[in-house]
């Protein structure tokens, strides 16, 4: 079955041209191990290229508004609604990918906080130096959750601010005192190689998930190629390599 949904896709992508063609994605980062993954055995297969641009959520609808031409967004819900409502993405052929959780990270040979309740986590925010985390939605989402477990205040002096999870990762990777970070699980797997070490997820009466989407955008270039290639990320193949990434 999931040949012949291969060959489907194939056929669709090379329908309008013999010629391969190259699929503009712009992407949130959260998402990044899973659509990597998808698109390299989706380009083995088809010979197409997927080229992709990583962004925070509000960095994507800047780059929207600002005209970028592209064929498909990966974004939250929230995202994907608003700009379907300006007319900018095709409601039609709208895929789920899954969801990602929050987790917190210290960089590799730090000593492992114990974050397994609510409780343990206060004390290992109070103790730490320094809490890392970004302004994007994970960020926004742990303010109210710093709130929500009274200890917002108290952190409040030591937080430092960055607008990407990659900018996160790095601070934490080359920190020297007791930092402690947050961010999606996947992001922070994805710098376990070069120094980052996930603790844990959020324990799950605090956990956040964000769901993401893809949809293909009306301006589209390459439109046959990005409704093949929306079809084969709906596929089981596609979906065993998100979950082996760690998006649900």
């Amino acid at each position: 079955m999931q040949l012949l949904l291969m060959a489907a896709c194939l056929a669709a992508a090379f329908s309008a041209s013999a010629m391969a063609a190259e699929i503009k994605v712009l992407s949130a980062g959260a998402v990044e191990p899973g659509i990597r993954g998808a698109a390299d055995a989706y380009q083995r297969a088809t010979g197409n290229t997927i080229s992709i641009q990583f962004n925070t959520a509000p960095q994507l609808v800047k780059k929207l508004a600002d005209g970028v031409v592209a064929d498909i967004l990966i974004a939250p819900p929230g995202v994907l609604d608003a700009q379907a409502k300006d007319g900018k993405i095709v409601a039609d052929g709208r895929t789920l990918l899954g969801r990602v959780g929050a987790g917190i990270v210290v960089r590799a040979g730090a000593p492992l906080p114990d974050v397994t309740s609510v409780d343990a986590l206060k004390r290992a925010l109070l103790a730490a130096d320094t809490v890392v985390y970004n302004t994007a939605s994970t960020g926004l989402y742990l303010e109210k959750m710093f709130e929500r477990i009274g200890v917002a205040g108290e952190i409040k002096a030591k937080t430092q601010r960055y607008p990407t999870g990659e900018a996160v990762m790095m601070q934490i990777i080359n920190g020297k005192g007791n930092e402690i970070g947050f961010g999606a699980v996947t992001e922070i797997k994805q710098f376990e190689p070069k120094g980052a070490k996930l603790v844990g997820e959020l324990p799950a009466e605090l956990q956040n998930y964000t769901t993401y989407g893809a949809a293909m955008l009306t301006n589209a270039p390459a439109k046959d190629a990005a409704k093949a290639f929306l079809a084969y990320l709906a596929s089981a193949d596609a979906k065993k390599i998100f979950v082996g990434a760690g998006v649900e």
